[in-house]
């Protein structure tokens, strides 16, 4: 399907549902149908990378859409581009910077959520990584998910692995759509079509992406993102001496600073510049010494939510850095069973089969346990460093 719908990789079933509600939505707004199929608050779950927030943005855009058509989310109108690119005024996108949404967050987004559309057809609320909402947050949302005003949509996105990290009550009061991992050859057909990769590129980036459709977008465009996944893939071949395990943990917590601060600099001095010169600085008129000093709180308090982004996209890399190794002993077991399974690391598989060929299934069970309980560290907040010098001793010691 054509339009915002192409944004949505490998889920048919999942563009079908969503076309045919916006346009019972469409039929609502012009009092031409009936609410069959649309309802005001949707919840949608997936593994990483099969497109939870796309889905939400793509349906915001099509009931937005302003083009008349019978499937609305024609891509081309000012209701879909705005909502696509993030500049709609009645399309808000809350993105967690931090490890958590908190309730003084979410209460102010509630009460900008109950007014009227100002210029689009619907007010829509779109939540991602709802899974990060406090309790508070999530009380707050649902008191407008239970009495939501007439024209709101809320939109929540959260992974599949823990959808109940989203309150029951919540969740009970909106339509789940569950998103799958999309199939290598639907997302090398993206990334030749849409982002003109060469074909050659377009298949591997595919075939190692794990069903993750914007890392095969980065494995793609990235030398650098695919030297850091290489080195990660090393690290289990080389851990031959004690001393290799300080050296091969420095190294990932090192990849995963960088790819933090390549993520975050410039955004974080635009932000700082913008700031300032909101508050008055540089300015040479009658109290603007005084605009200048009274600056200070608000630049502190930008500096507080950058450090903690910075915190929260650091401990995502490391996440997939960690996907990656779980991986790789994922594909060691594969090997040595002689299983005909697809390789997680197709491109790895003369490592792979020397490690099947070196340890024992037992201790390549232990191995990959040890990069689970890693992950399972970094969400309740173990410091990254304590937690992967763990994990590669483990790897070590086998």
């Amino acid at each position: 399907m054509a339009g915002v719908w192409s944004q949505l990789v490998g889920q048919p079933e999942a563009v079908d549902i969503l076309s045919t509600a916006a346009a019972a939505a469409a039929g609502l707004v012009d009092g031409t149908g009936t609410a069959a199929g649309m309802t005001h608050a949707w919840l949608f779950t997936g593994p990483p990378g099969s497109g939870r927030s796309v889905a939400a943005r793509a349906f915001a855009a099509a009931l937005q859409c302003t083009a008349g058509q019978e499937v609305p989310g024609c891509g081309e109108c000012q209701g879909c581009h705005t909502s696509m690119s993030g500049t709609h005024a009645d399309v808000r996108l809350v993105v967690p910077e931090g490890l958590s949404i908190s309730v003084a967050e979410m209460r102010a987004l509630v009460q900008t959520a109950a007014r009227r559309p100002t210029s689009g057809r619907w007010q829509v609320v779109i939540i991602t990584d709802a899974d990060r909402l406090t309790e508070g947050a999530a009380n707050a949302l649902l008191k407008a998910v239970e009495e939501p005003p007439p024209r709101t949509v809320f939109l929540l996105a959260a992974p599949s692995d823990h959808p109940e990290d989203v309150s029951v009550t919540i969740r009970s009061r909106c339509r789940s759509i569950a998103l799958r991992t999309p199939a290598p050859d639907a997302i090398a057909e993206v990334l030749r079509y849409r982002d003109s990769v060469d074909a050659d590129t377009a298949v591997w980036a595919a075939s190692v992406c794990g069903g993750h459709v914007g890392r095969a977008r980065r494995l793609a465009a990235d030398t650098a993102a695919r030297d850091r996944r290489a080195k990660v893939l090393r690290i289990p071949l080389n851990l031959r001496r004690l001393s290799d395990v300080f050296d091969c943990a420095d190294d990932l917590v090192k990849a995963a600073e960088t790819d933090a601060s390549e993520v975050s600099g410039s955004r974080d001095e635009a932000e700082k510049e913008a700031l300032k010169t909101a508050m008055g600085h540089g300015g040479t008129g009658k109290g603007a010494a005084s605009a200048t000093r009274g600056s200070a709180g608000a630049i502190k308090e930008l500096e507080k939510r950058q450090k903690s982004r910075a915190t929260r996209t650091q401990r995502d890399a490391l996440d997939l850095a960690l996907v990656d190794l779980a991986g790789f002993y994922r594909d060691v077991l594969v090997t040595a069973s002689g299983s005909s399974a697809a390789l997680n690391h197709p491109d790895h598989a003369e490592g792979s089969a020397q490690a099947a060929a070196k340890w024992t299934p037992e201790s390549t069970l232990r191995r990959l346990e040890a990069v689970l309980h890693c992950r399972e560290a970094l969400e309740m907040n173990v410091k990254p460093r304590i937690a992967i010098e763990a994990m590669v001793t483990a790897l070590y010691f086998g």
